[in-house]
């Protein structure tokens, strides 16, 4: 990643007397930082928005995140992140670079990234934590404006996300698709759905706020489901939740529709809202 700050957008959050505050911000377009008014509970909340609702081609968002010691952050979005069509063959791109320090919790839940016909897109994030800090960081795409009958028209796709917990690598997770090449409606790819939704959690095995998100997790799959099979293509969504490493968790749903994964980020919400994580319920506070 490139060394001029001065190309990046950067947030920091630092505790201020006894609650998260947001102490340093700079927007770069397409990219808007927006920083409601401070909630009940310990954390800060900050939104990223792009001028126009989404990225056309040839943009570049490059983010740097910081969360001081004992700082809490949620980082959300506006809105679904619409990825516009590519008329030149260039492709959109998100980069994010972030830094979470000693007993330092950083929610990241986005709305859906929404690829239309014809466009061109990659993400890469680099999250860097200290071994007492806490991620729960969610990926969502959906296959287009399904709509209107887009589904998987798109060029390109791909995201990366690596992890690092005191300098060593402790998750890489990639994904790339290109409709024309890979079948996405195969049983291997997508099969009958619409939206996919991936949720990383990342800590100490021992804290309590690992032990917390990790048992709600959990229980996310759907009742009736007791584990993944092709009995399970008719359901509006199915849910894996894998215990990758000690300190990390990895949750896999797949929907029919963006609504039917709405469930699984209203149970996440939920537990966020205790007062040893957020304090505060972030989908009820958004809508």
């Amino acid at each position: 990643m490139p060394d001029d700050a001065i190309l990046w957008s950067a947030l920091t959050v630092a505790q201020v007397r006894g609650k998260s505050r947001l102490v340093a911000s700079r927007s770069l377009q397409p990219l808007k930082i927006i920083n409601p008014t401070a909630p009940a509970g310990r954390a800060c909340h900050a939104v990223l928005a792009s001028y126009g609702g989404g990225l056309l081609a040839g943009d570049s968002i490059r983010l740097r995140v910081r969360c001081e010691a004992e700082s809490r952050l949620l980082l959300s979005t506006q809105a679904n992140t619409r990825i516009f069509k590519s008329i030149d063959g260039r492709h959109a791109e998100q980069l994010t670079e972030g830094h979470v320090a000693e007993n330092a919790l950083a929610v990241v839940l986005p709305d859906p990234l929404v690829p239309q016909a014809d466009s061109r897109y990659h993400q890469v994030q680099h999250w860097h934590l200290s071994p007492t800090a806490t991620l729960l960081l969610a990926d969502w795409t959906h296959a287009g404006r399904t709509d209107l009958g887009e589904k998987f028209a798109f060029t390109t796709f791909g995201t990366e996300l690596r992890v690092s917990v005191a300098g060593r690598l402790a998750l890489l997770d990639r994904f790339a698709l290109r409709p024309a090449e890979h079948l996405a409606t195969s049983q291997a790819t997508f099969g009958p759905y619409h939206s996919a939704l991936s949720l990383y959690l990342v800590g100490p095995p021992a804290g309590v706020q690992f032990q917390r998100l990790a048992a709600a997790l959990r229980q996310l799959p759907p009742p009736g489901q007791t584990d993944l099979h092709a009995t399970l293509a008719g359901r509006p969504y199915v849910v894996a939740v894998t215990q990758a490493r000690d300190n990390v968790l990895l949750v896999r749903a797949l929907g029919m529709s963006r609504l039917d994964l709405e469930p699984v980020y209203q149970a996440v919400a939920i537990a966020l809202a205790g007062e040893e994580l957020l304090g505060f319920d972030a989908l009820q506070r958004k809508y």
